[in-house]
């Protein structure tokens, strides 16, 4: 068995941060509280005991989806297993080591915590797989696409009406976990709300258009880094408890480590000695290609295993498809006694009673696009449940794996 590795931060880069607090010196790079953009700047002004971006953050704390991350899949379905890491674990995991490396890097840490629990808020019931069933079904009705970074900013900017920052909401859409980089800087150009729609927009019609999101702070950058390093070692760790595997995989990773608490240190660690006093976020060569092999290795071992993947082929694919037709015609007709209506319409519009900016007609919104945000707020329980009342006939049915299985 490989001995366990922690890495400390260099001396070097120790000195200077204890020098820099000492003399309360600013990082240039930090996202200010007085440069927050709101749609609607008359409200939700900052004051001493509610700043700038702590607001951002207690909004999306008390938007009633936010109690949704509890029962949505991480990575693993239909398991009862406390030890198993949920969206609402996740999202906790990436918020802390986002304000790890913000703190030592004297960034804003309170717009890294607002985008930290906001970013997935968007994602749909069974993980990546359920993101990947809607979005074929939304595409083959309307030609656009379904990503659930784009659908966080949806639930937040225009369902909700929570007239958050654009600081906050582009670090949202461009969190994108999927995608590592050994460099992670910011754009150089100012964001505008008119520019930020646009970019929004293009992700639904063009499938590249995610692959090109870009944050426009440093705190984006540094949430988007910590989305990968929050679930690659606790991926594993999962799968080792759900005994995923007969034997235990080898992984190959010496510098960033294996587990997941090798991975968190390790990862934040060089991560700081790299991007102290810089205008980016970075790491070692060496540390960047572990990280890319740790990731492919989670894909091969984990995230494709055949356990996984075979209940939701044979059983939740097609209850996405029976779900979306039937609820498209209950959006079509808008019966005050459907589920439709009672269940989502209703629920948003007493969601957004005391909204208190301006916000169009959540019913003025086409079927589609209603059905696909029913169907994506929907947790694991409650997409199962709602299938079987609709379709208690139907021949698919899942069973969940209990402890004692």
């Amino acid at each position: 068995m490989r001995a366990v590795r922690y890495i400390n931060l260099s001396d070097k880069t120790a000195s200077k941060i204890e020098q820099d607090r000492q003399n309360h010196t600013d990082n240039p790079y930090a996202c200010k509280d007085e440069n927050i953009i709101r749609r609607d700047s008359s409200h939700d002004v900052a004051n001493l005991h509610r700043p700038a971006f702590v607001r951002d953050v207690e909004k999306i704390m008390n938007v009633p989806y936010y109690n949704r991350y509890s029962d949505k899949t991480q990575v693993f379905s239909l398991v009862r297993n406390d030890d198993i890491s949920r969206r609402a674990m996740h999202v906790q995991y990436v918020s802390r080591i986002a304000r790890n490396i913000g703190k030592l890097l004297n960034l804003n840490i309170d717009l890294i915590e607002a985008i930290a629990l906001g970013h997935d808020i968007g994602h749909t019931p069974f993980g990546h797989a359920g993101e990947r069933a809607l979005s074929k079904l939304y595409r083959a009705r309307t030609g656009r696409y379904f990503n659930h970074n784009v659908h966080s900013v949806r639930v937040l900017d225009d369902i909700c009406c929570q007239n958050l920052s654009l600081q906050t909401l582009d670090g949202i859409i461009c969190h994108n976990g999927e995608m590592e980089m050994k460099e992670y800087a910011p754009r150089k150009d100012k964001m505008t709300f008119e520019e930020f729609d646009c970019m929004k927009e293009e992700c639904y019609v063009d499938q590249e258009a995610i692959g090109r999101l870009i944050p426009c702070t440093m705190e984006g950058c540094v949430v988007r880094i910590s989305d990968i390093i929050a679930y690659i070692g606790k991926d594993r760790q999962d799968a080792e408890r759900l005994g995923l595997f007969d034997k235990s995989p080898e992984y190959s990773q010496e510098k960033i480590g294996t587990n997941n608490a090798e991975i968190i240190n390790n990862m934040i660690v060089n991560i700081v000695d790299n991007s102290y006093g810089k205008p980016y976020i970075k790491m070692d060569d060496d540390y960047f290609m572990e990280l890319k092999a740790a990731k492919k290795e989670n894909y091969s071992h984990i995230y494709g295993n055949e356990k996984t993947e075979a209940a939701f082929k044979e059983h939740i694919e097609p209850m996405f498809g029976e779900l979306y037709d039937a609820l498209i015609k209950q959006a079509e007709e808008m019966r005050p006694d459907s589920v439709f209506v009672r269940h989502h319409v209703d629920y948003v519009e007493r969601s957004t009673q005391y909204v208190h900016v301006e916000h169009k007609d959540y019913r003025e919104n086409t079927p589609d696009d209603m059905v696909v945000d029913y169907i994506a707020s929907m947790t694991d329980d409650y997409f199962i449940d709602l299938h079987t009342y609709l379709f208690p006939e139907s021949e698919h049915k899942v069973k969940y794996l209990g402890y004692f299985d």
